[in-house]
């Protein structure tokens, strides 16, 4: 006689491995090309196909010349899906290596019969971004070190010199008066804290890093309010200098 709970067992060790086989052969995640290489490669299509030479030879050409097997590889797929019948966008959108901006935009030059066009704007576009990337880059590496150790410096300074104060006034018992015993007060709420507020800030620095969705979602966001972002990182480089200062004063 047998024992529901043996085979009940016997069934999920059974089942193991098939799951775990069954994760391993899970496809992975198929990465988009970085900008700097579509600059490229749009550049080079987009010139070709200006110059009356059709589609699937203009990626035939610029394949050849590729020392990225990745991308070779790509546009050889993207050709022979084009040779089949099927439209340009759809043989580039089966590849999953480009956006949805991308697709749409060659779909549009497509169907208008400008292709050469959409293949420069995206260029041209995507050009943009990566400029406008360096300047963020640039602009707020700077402020951000310096914020970070202004951060740093007040950490240190509420932990361990302000309680030391704190210590000398309860040795010789003495109460504190308004302002001194509000920075006490001050002290306390980040000797509390401050660990649970730099780890957040580390959290979202990797959360950013990592994930290429928020990164784009913030540049868009950064690209149509410039003007905005410029005034904003002049005045706090101006604070960070101001502050910096006024640390090396005290």
């Amino acid at each position: 006689m047998s024992n529901p709970a043996a085979n009940a067992v016997a069934g999920k060790i059974a089942e193991a491995p098939k799951k775990g086989v069954s994760v391993l052969n899970k496809p992975a995640k198929v990465k988009e090309f970085k900008n700097k290489e579509l600059v490229q490669m749009f550049r080079g299509i987009g010139s070709m196909l200006r110059a009356q030479i059709n589609t699937a030879d203009a990626l035939k050409y610029y394949g050849q010349g590729l020392q990225d097997k990745v991308m070779a590889d790509t546009l050889y797929k993207i050709r022979e899906e084009i040779a089949s019948g099927v439209s340009v966008h759809e043989a580039f959108r089966r590849t999953g290596r480009f956006n949805d901006m991308t697709v749409g935009l060659i779909q549009a030059g497509a169907d208008a019969g400008q292709l050469h066009q959409a293949f420069k704007s995206l260029a041209s576009r995507l050009a943009s971004q990566i400029r406008f990337q360096k300047a963020i880059k640039k602009a707020t590496v700077m402020p951000s070190v310096i914020i970070g150790v202004l951060i740093g410096a007040f950490i240190t300074s509420q932990c361990k010199i302000v309680p030391q104060v704190e210590e000398m006034l309860k040795g010789v018992n003495q109460k504190p008066d308004g302002m001194t015993a509000i920075a006490f007060n001050v002290s306390h709420i980040t000797q509390s804290i401050w660990h649970i507020v730099v780890l957040s800030i580390i959290g979202v620095g990797i959360t950013i890093w990592r994930s290429e969705k928020i990164r784009t979602i913030i540049l868009g966001v950064a690209m149509s309010k410039w003007r905005l972002l410029r005034l904003l990182l002049m005045r706090l480089r101006q604070m960070t200098f101001l502050s910096t200062i006024l640390m090396l004063h005290s």
